[in-house]
């Protein structure tokens, strides 16, 4: 990264989802979240994608999802915005656990 480039502020999500959870309800959360980007103007960026690696050591996490912003303060609009709480209140019956790890990107 060029010294002037201006930096992205990531926003990581790792879910693991119960057993019970399935397929279609797995589908259906993340289709919903990245509905999310288009619903909420602070977002730069969104991808996601499933666990892929040989090691073991993702501790039942198998989905993440990273989400860019170009300031502290879209992320915290992002957090408190009424679509991304509407979201979050619907994880409780397929979600195991979930991390969250913000960082600024280098």
């Amino acid at each position: 990264m060029s010294t002037n480039a201006p930096a992205s502020l990531r926003h990581v999500v790792l879910f693991s989802f119960k057993d019970s959870a399935s397929a279609e309800q797995v589908d259906a959360i993340v289709s919903d979240f990245e509905s999310l980007e288009a619903a909420i103007s602070g977002i730069a960026g969104f991808e996601w994608g499933t666990n892929v690696s040989p090691e073991g050591l993702n501790d039942g996490f198998s989905h993440c999802f990273t989400l860019s912003f170009a300031s502290l303060e879209d992320r915290d609009a992002y957090l408190v915005h009424p679509e991304h709480q509407r979201f979050v209140s619907t994880l409780g019956g397929c979600l195991e656990k979930s991390l969250v790890v913000d960082y600024w990107a280098r």
